[in-house]
């Protein structure tokens, strides 16, 4: 398993850790994913060989947030 910290800037409510979290964390490969709101920051385990990165952050954007 691989761990990032992603920087993500417009969170600013329980709707957004929901829709962040929620959407990642359906992804193949995603083993796990917190959102830390008052930081901007999102931790995520994931399988490397199963789902890229770029697909991660692309589901984050997604969602209209901007990862950094």
């Amino acid at each position: 398993m691989e761990n990032v910290t992603l920087n993500v800037s417009g969170m600013s409510c329980g709707h957004c850790v929901n829709a962040v979290e929620g959407n990642v964390g359906k992804l193949t490969g995603v083993e796990s994913v917190k959102v830390h709101l008052e930081a901007g920051k999102v931790d995520v385990s994931f399988d490397r060989e199963k789902v890229s990165l770029e697909k991660i952050k692309e589901t984050i954007d997604d969602q209209g947030y901007e990862v950094k």
